[in-house]
């Protein structure tokens, strides 16, 4: 398909972008990620935007799914959990089959506030709350952290 064949649009689930297939226009939106039967669908991975998303599919690391927040909590720029796909989380933690969630917010004080937001609504659930592991430094983006430092973060997440 090419882009000229495709529209973008945000998957239903997970909010990562999919393609739409103009020449079958009718055919559902599907994601690769979600749609991969080798991925773990006992782990799911929070994280504030896709682009975090492409950083950790790009060091091959993770291999279960993703959530798309859709930015992070921030009192000061009016952004409270009402503004984020908390509701459509806690929905997807519905499904047994999940069994441990890790927050991969950015170690921002937004992105920590929303870290133990979501740490406290999800363990009384019973499911594993873990957070991905820092020797990335405070204050920066996830984004723009190199491979082998995020490797090194999903492979050292803890509880949380």
């Amino acid at each position: 398909m090419t882009p000229s064949e495709a529209t973008s649009s945000l998957h239903g689930i997970c909010r990562n972008i999919v393609e739409r297939d103009t020449q079958n226009p009718e055919a559902p939106l599907r994601c690769t990620i979600c749609c991969d039967p080798a991925r773990d669908r006992g782990i799911l991975i929070v994280v504030e935007d896709i682009q975090t998303l492409y950083s950790l599919e790009k060091s091959g690391e993770f291999k279960g799914l993703y959530h798309v927040l859709e930015g992070r909590l921030s009192p000061l720029e009016g952004v409270n959990p009402d503004k984020l796909r908390i509701r459509e989380l806690l929905e997807r933690l519905g499904d047994p089959e999940v069994k441990e969630v890790i927050l991969a917010t950015s170690p921002t004080t937004d992105g920590e506030a929303t870290a133990l937001y979501l740490s406290r609504l999800i363990k009384p659930m019973g499911i594993r709350v873990s957070r991905i592991a820092f020797g990335i430094p405070v204050g920066l983006e996830i984004e723009y952290v190199d491979e082998v430092t995020l490797i090194r973060a999903v492979e050292g997440r803890h509880p949380f």
